[in-house]
């Protein structure tokens, strides 16, 4: 249990005190940016770097540059309803109270007092009371009180530094929170829009095979077509009906988080077509040192870093003596109109100061404890870098090899649909049986589909490096995106 000793109040032991107050020192580590080894460059990219003025230039708006209107309004409509987005916006404000609160502790704070009383002492106690002593009294005091803590060892402005650093991590907590909302928005509806070119693959694959349903048919009707042709062509015109069932429900799914992303519960997207969509061109990556600057988690992380690199401070000054300015002024007298007349008038002043003398290792505990917090944060921020490189060193590749593959796509599309038709002319002289025009409708299908979600691929990874370089968010603008 720890013991305080107080020190006596003494003019010279003030001034030494206010004068170690103002040279400003403050115990514990100042803060210094960690260093992460990261390669020169990003895998398969150019060995030489971005010029300096493109390094962190990405288009603040970078959905707008799909061309889409409806996704300009969607977007617009995340950051300003989300309610994850609110909530972020909240947590910024209390964070801002809690700064505003440590950087008050700086300053003297001064109460106002006020109290009236009235008492009867008693004529038979063992001391006798003077004749001209009343038996009845009463009191009346108003005063201005404070109680200052001098910031002798940097306790309260190292506290004030890790406030601020928790303001500035929620804040950058808060841009995380736009960017991926404005990421996964964008995602959503590029999904929603391959599903939409899914389906109109799906229904005029089903018209087709009603087409051909109706010749088997008739066919059969004619003692052309075998009973087994028939069921086949049964099977695959509800196979067709399947999937556009699926492909709807899927839609519908898409669309409700949609709606929940946007706070419009209501929201209906008229379909459109992923295949209309442009992909842009990829913006200037960089060195990968600039991810440090480009990307908001990675501030966040720093930030929190510098919090704990500060609680270092405000423990360690624990160890050490407190001394506290103690005053009061103001007056008390008998008649409440009287409590402010010159002769009625009360101050004091004092200087206090604590030293624990005895706490069994439980500051210094303290102390130690706050080292390994802020040995845990610089790993946290080391491993936001890291991450970060790995998502652009991702993004970049998905990009590149997915645009790569949608030329081979389309070679496919053009040989199934040419194997369809040539199949369906075979079947009607003659020549093969209808499993062959099954197995080519099958083909056709699946190459149809793969090019639209080859399509909605290269787009949602366009997203994905649009959000591994930060874009949309940079660190000289403290307004969120919301607000821009």
């Amino acid at each position: 249990m720890s013991t305080p000793r107080r020190f006596a109040s003494a003019p010279g032991f003030a001034g030494i005190a206010m004068m170690a107050l103002l040279t400003g020192c403050a115990v514990g580590p100042d803060y210094k940016r960690p260093d992460v080894a990261l390669p020169a460059a990003y895998p398969g990219t150019a060995q030489t770097a971005a010029p300096a003025e493109e390094q962190t230039r990405l288009a603040a708006d970078w959905w707008t540059l799909y061309g889409d209107t409806i996704l300009d309004d969607l977007v617009d409509a995340t950051l300003h309803n989300n309610t994850d987005l609110r909530k972020a916006v909240a947590r910024v404000d209390e964070a801002q109270a809690v700064l505003d609160q440590a950087s008050a502790t700086l300053f003297p704070e001064i109460d106002l007092g006020a109290s009236s009383s009235r008492s009867r002492i008693s004529k038979l106690n063992a001391t006798p009371i003077f004749s001209s002593q009343p038996v009845i009294s009463t009191s009346n005091r108003l005063a201005l009180s404070t109680t200052f803590e001098l910031d002798f060892w940097g306790k309260l402005r190292r506290a004030s530094e890790s406030a601020r650093a928790q303001v500035l991590s929620t804040r950058y907590a808060r841009d995380v929170t736009a960017l991926a909302l404005v990421g996964t928005t964008a995602q959503s509806y590029f999904t929603l829009r391959s599903l939409d070119a899914q389906i109109a693959v799906t229904r005029d694959t089903l018209t087709a095979r009603d087409e051909a349903l109706a010749v088997i048919k008739s066919r059969a009707a004619g003692g052309l077509a075998s009973e087994l042709e028939l069921n086949q062509a049964q099977g695959s015109r509800a196979d067709a009906a399947l999937q556009l069932r699926e492909l709807q429900r899927q839609r519908a799914l898409v669309e409700h988080q949609l709606g929940e992303l946007t706070g419009d519960l209501a929201l209906r997207v008229a379909p459109g077509d992923a295949m209309n969509l442009p992909v842009p061109a990829p913006p200037p990556v960089g060195l990968p040192s600039t991810l440090v600057e480009r990307r908001p988690d990675v501030r966040q992380a720093e930030q929190a870093l510098i919090a704990a690199n500060a609680q270092i401070g405000v423990d360690k000054a624990t160890q050490f003596p407190t001394f506290s300015l103690t005053g009061n002024f103001g007056g008390q007298s008998k008649d409440f109109s009287d409590v402010l007349k010159a002769g009625a008038r009360i101050w004091s002043l004092g200087l206090t100061g604590v030293l624990p003398v005895l706490d069994a290792g439980k500051y210094a505990a303290r102390t130690r404890e706050a080292e390994a917090v802020q040995r845990q944060a610089v790993a946290d921020y080391q491993k936001s870098v890291e991450t970060a490189f790995r998502d652009v060193a991702d993004a970049l590749t998905n990009v590149h090899e997915s645009g790569e593959a949608s030329a081979d796509l389309q070679v496919k599309v053009e040989a199934a649909r040419n194997a369809l038709r040539l199949s369906q002319m075979r079947y009607k002289a003659g020549y093969s049986a209808y499993l062959e025009v099954l197995d080519a409708q099958r083909t056709a299908n699946a190459a149809e589909l793969a090019l639209v979600q080859n399509r909605q691929a290269q787009l949602m990874y366009s997203v994905d490096l649009m959000k591994a370089l930060g874009g949309g968010w940079s660190p000289d603008n403290d307004a969120p995106m919301a607000q821009r």
